[in-house]
């Protein structure tokens, strides 16, 4: 089994420290290093002890053959673009029955037309995850406000909608709210 941990660890820019002190129980930054060079083996256990560190699935930590992981050509930084160390792929969107997506029909706020936002439905007792991201809450009527959650008092959720000269919107009591948690963007 070919694991990814080193590529998600890094792409979460986390240290061999961080996920060791993150997993449950905490481990050696040692143990993290062996499971990622493979000196280790990797059991369901571990690998589902680190994906809870990195907040990901498990699934996203092997490479499996019915998933079309895509290889990473470059690396951009403030240095410009250049070729990986070693060969790196990343993992696509992939559908999960929490998801829902929001498309943008026309340029708005840091949205281009064309996005494509998906967001991660929270019931109400996680709101509070949502205040200073976008998020999607569904108003009567089958109508809808996506803006920045700027405060939740209660059932009532403070909005500002993404448009230049809108007016906060407050939404009492919705049954659920959707965070985007990923942006998808043809250039």
């Amino acid at each position: 089994m070919i694991t990814a941990i080193r590529e998600v660890r890094r792409a979460k820019q986390m240290t061999l420290d961080d996920v060791a002190r993150r997993c449950q129980p905490p481990t050696t930054a040692q143990t993290i290093g062996r499971l990622e060079t493979g000196t280790r083996t990797v059991s369901v256990t571990w690998l589902n002890r680190i994906a809870t560190a990195l907040g990901v699935e498990a699934s996203d930590l092997v490479t499996l053959p019915d998933r079309p992981d895509i290889a990473v050509a470059a690396l951009l930084d403030a240095g410009g673009a250049h070729a990986p160390g070693r060969p790196a792929t990343v993992v696509p969107p992939r559908a999960e029955p929490d998801l829902v997506a929001v498309t943008v029909a026309a340029s708005i706020g840091d949205y281009r037309a064309g996005d494509v936002v998906w967001c991660r439905r929270l019931a109400p007792e996680a709101f509070v995850r949502g205040v200073n991201r976008d998020v999607l809450v569904p108003r009567p009527a089958g109508r809808f406000v996506f803006g920045r959650l700027i405060d939740r008092d209660g059932g009532r959720l403070h909005l500002l909608p993404l448009g230049a000269n809108s007016r906060q919107q407050v939404v009492t009591d919705p049954p659920w709210m959707a965070m985007a948690v990923q942006l998808v963007r043809t250039l």
